[in-house]
């Protein structure tokens, strides 16, 4: 019989090796809610666990990424995209001797708060509900609040850091407004957040016939690369240098997540392209009218028919009921709100049909 006491110390033990900016699992911060250690894995793994495990990573497969209604099978889903940033974060921690624990666990979480239908989806949300709508913080309040039976996760201070702060408003990569994150586990996660959608998408409007390997700016693919997996070997393999030099350098005044100047630059360029060439103006084609539409509506039908929405949802305080139709519509599937939208509206909502649109990305 295999004795299980004392795993969970040899691993926190195993902690000790590695790099002293590195958040160790038996120093966390904590948890609301104390709770009796697992016998067999440390904190961190913990809280990978119940994020794996939860509703809401499962219904990532069925949300949109960039393209609404996609014409084939290979386009990056929310739940693709959570897996690309957490195994782009993993080698990047492991090389730099950081907690790959952590920051597995803070990017499979950071994206447990997106709505229906992408970034389309948060703008209309954002715009109709009177205290806002920002996906990280839903994602926390998901973890936090709605997951459980009501009763959350009940994660560690430095997951819920890492899922909230992981966000990049509208700023260029690691330039003003970029944000931090209160450990570099939680600073790997939201570089690699930006590494994984700036290729995936830029796989994806090739696929969906928008660009052409032509139409990327030179200058970029220069420095990243010319195929997807050059580009990402490229920025990952920069992110680890740099970050090492500069962690390692005597006249550093602390540890830092970054990149080298020419990678900085070729990635924002793409990145700019981006937005000028697939995200601003696509995010005008009907079927984002039609999505905005559908939650406009579900958002009216359910603020005046609360009783219709899962008893998880109602609530008790009549105050709340805003809130709580917000926090119902963000966790629906683009599929479960189509399909609400239809039987609850026919003859003003119609399947999404026609080319795929390129959602406007509001927080890249």
């Amino acid at each position: 019989m295999i004795e299980h006491l004392g795993i969970r110390q040899a691993l926190e033990l195993r902690e000790a090796n590695l790099s002293p900016f590195a958040a160790k699992s038996n120093l966390t911060r904590g948890r609301a809610r104390p709770e009796i250690p697992c016998p067999v894995r440390t904190a961190f793994q913990q809280d990978r666990d119940r994020i794996v495990h939860a509703k809401s990573f499962r219904r990532l497969k069925h949300k949109t990424q960039v393209f609404i209604a996609p014409p084939g099978d290979h386009f990056a889903t929310r739940l693709t995209h959570t897996l690309a940033v957490s195994q782009i974060a993993r080698t990047i921690a492991r090389a730099l001797n950081l907690n790959e624990d952590l920051t597995e666990a803070i990017t499979l979480g950071h994206d447990l708060g997106h709505t229906p239908f992408g970034h389309i989806g948060e703008e209309a949300l954002n715009e109709l509900y009177a205290g806002g709508f920002h996906h990280n913080e839903q994602s926390l309040r998901t973890v936090d609040v709605l997951e459980n039976d009501g009763r959350g996760l009940n994660l560690t201070w430095e997951v819920r850091d890492g899922i909230l702060n992981h966000s990049k408003s509208r700023s260029r990569v690691l330039g003003e407004g970029w944000g931090s994150v209160g450990t570099l586990e939680g600073e790997i996660g939201k570089i690699a957040d930006m590494v994984a959608y700036v290729n995936h998408d830029t796989e994806d409007a090739i696929r969906a016939g928008i660009l052409t390997e032509a139409d990327l700016p030179r200058e970029s693919l220069a420095v990243l690369g010319g195929s997807y997996s050059a580009r990402i070997n490229t920025l990952v393999c920069d992110i680890i240098s740099y970050s090492w030099a500069v962690s390692g350098r005597s006249d550093a005044p602390e540890p830092a997540i970054g990149m080298s100047p020419p990678v900085l630059e070729a990635t924002n360029r793409l990145r700019d392209f981006l937005f000028t060439r697939v995200y601003n103006l696509q995010a005008r084609q009907e079927v984002s009218r039609q999505a905005r539409q559908i939650i406009a509506l579900l958002y009216e039908y359910f603020g005046a028919n609360s009783g219709e929405m899962p008893p998880e949802y109602q609530g008790q305080d009549a105050s709340e009921i805003a809130r709580r139709v917000v926090d119902y519509i963000a966790g629906m599937t683009d599929d479960y709100a189509l399909k609400t939208a239809l039987r609850l509206f026919p003859g003003k909502v119609s399947p999404l049909m026609g080319a795929p649109a390129v959602l406007v990305q509001i927080d890249r």
